[in-house]
């Protein structure tokens, strides 16, 4: 019995490709080699992907004429079992356009025995937006720490001392555990012991990890990437070559940062003047800074603390047509399908977490979080105030991010896919190459050009160069 997945197909074509869980392959020549890098990739991938065998993307995802659909799926067998561990399958027929395909389902390896790795080479790849790719060594750790329960944010900062805490915001936690736990944790009344029984220090005075992050004067004298890489796109009457504008890395406790990431997002979000019937008048931000809010914060809570991801920081892209929220790690204990939906309060650094609940920010005096579980519906429902698209969340297992996109922005015709759009939107500050292109989307290059050219096919962007030069792309006058 053959399945129609044209629905799967049709969200490939709405997207040009853009779609990190489906890889599609043409396969009239049988099964193509690029399956090793791929198989691997899916089943490292969170909740697994799809391979379609019998459609060709250059085409708009049509299907292709198989030679032997029964050689084709016995083929997927025989690699599955290539890997270590073997990459689990199921495999059936599909319909597509009323023509035969072979869909696979790459079933996700189980985290203890991460990464999957080709067996004869010792490779393992990672799943992109759009491609495959070979781990790092520093990318394996993150998988190889993953089979463990995360402790990272217990341990003690060796160095630090009773003195590295910020009094303000240990004075505004010890008042909010006593006033809101007077039973349990506040119960203790001297303040040390409190401190220690929260998990701040420890029975020497060091602070922890979680207790110099949420309450320290300047955590990054110890870890100097626990920060907020912030950056908003070039103007177009910023000067030619201008890569970012307004870029900032925001330090300081996690309650500082978050008070200046909003502060930063005041000067850069777009905001438009909105009357109300009553005649007042108020600005309108592109995104809800309630969501954005709530992105930071989780982002700052939830981010690895691991060795391996000691380097890197939580990233802030502000495009023309998008935001994009990022940070090390990906999710622990729920999957991207049940974010919002389940109230699951699962968490990697639950000491962190927990301190964090009683932490408020000194500027507004909001708490970090409430550790209810309404992070993500609060971010849902702001959007679809605000009647802008749902958040869209990527998990890539090492990493989390999420992208807002705003309504309708830049959208020069109805029946641009979003891969034509977000090349549309990157040229609107300056003209670029597909190498910049690449760079700045995340797309490949295949993908790039063929939206470049039918963005030209509708006299929307024009050529300069060509062969033999430089090329680049520029929008046409509007």
């Amino acid at each position: 019995m053959s399945v129609d997945v044209s629905d799967l197909v049709a969200r490939l074509r709405a997207t040009g490709g853009d779609y990190a869980e489906v890889e599609v392959k043409s396969a009239a020549g049988g099964l193509p080699q690029s399956l090793t890098a791929t198989l691997s990739a899916l089943a490292n991938h969170p909740g697994g992907g799809t391979i379609i065998l019998g459609l060709d993307e250059a085409t708009g995802f049509r299907p292709v004429p198989l030679l032997d659909t029964q050689v084709l799926k016995q083929g997927l067998a025989v690699k599955s079992r290539s890997f270590t561990p073997p990459v689990r399958l199921t495999i059936i027929d599909g319909i597509v356009d009323g023509a035969p395909v072979v869909v696979a389902k790459v079933h996700e390896c189980d985290p203890s025995a991460k990464p999957c790795r080709v067996t004869a080479s010792g490779k393992a790849y990672l799943r992109g937006y759009d491609g495959d790719f070979q781990l790092s060594a520093l990318e394996e750790q993150a998988f190889l720490a993953a089979r463990h329960p995360p402790a990272f944010d217990r341990v003690p900062v060796i160095g630090a001392s009773h003195e590295d805490l910020d009094e303000e915001l240990v004075a505004g936690f010890l008042g909010s555990v006593r006033e809101r736990d007077p039973h349990g944790l506040g119960r203790f009344t001297d303040d040390d012991e409190l401190l220690r029984r929260a998990g701040v220090t420890l029975v020497d005075g060091t602070p922890t990890v979680a207790g110099l992050l949420a309450l320290g004067v300047h955590p990054q004298q110890w870890f100097p990437r626990f920060v907020i890489q912030a950056s908003a796109e070039p103007l177009p009457t910023d000067p030619i070559g201008s890569r970012a504008r307004n870029q900032a890395t925001i330090t300081g406790s996690i309650p500082r940062m978050l008070d200046e990431a909003l502060a930063w997002a005041r000067r850069n979000f777009d905001a438009t003047i909105v009357s109300d019937p009553d005649g007042s008048v108020h600005d309108v931000p592109a995104y809800p800074y309630i969501a954005f809010r709530e992105l930071i914060a989780n982002a700052l809570v939830h981010r690895d603390l691991d060795h391996w991801s000691m380097g890197m920081a939580v990233e802030v892209r502000l495009r023309r047509d998008r935001l994009v929220v990022s940070n090390p790690g990906g999710l622990y204990g729920i999957t991207v399908e049940r974010l919002g939906r389940d109230a699951v309060t699962s968490a990697r650094n639950a000491r962190l977490v927990a301190i964090c609940q009683h932490v408020r920010t000194p500027d507004t005096q909001a708490r970090v979080i409430e550790a209810l579980a309404t992070g993500i519906p609060t971010v849902t429902a702001a959007l679809s105030r605000a009647e802008l698209p749902p958040a869209h969340y990527v998990d890539a297992g090492i990493r989390f991010t999420v992208v807002l996109h705003r309504a309708g922005i830049g959208r020069p015709r109805a029946d641009l896919n979003e891969t034509e759009l977000r090349v549309y939107g990157a040229l609107a500050a300056r003209a670029a190459s597909v190498a910049e292109l690449e760079h700045d989307l995340g797309l490949s290059a295949p993908n790039i050009r063929k939206a470049l050219r039918e963005l030209r096919r509708q006299s929307l962007v024009e050529q300069h160069g060509g062969r033999g030069q430089p090329t680049s792309y520029r929008r046409r006058p509007e």
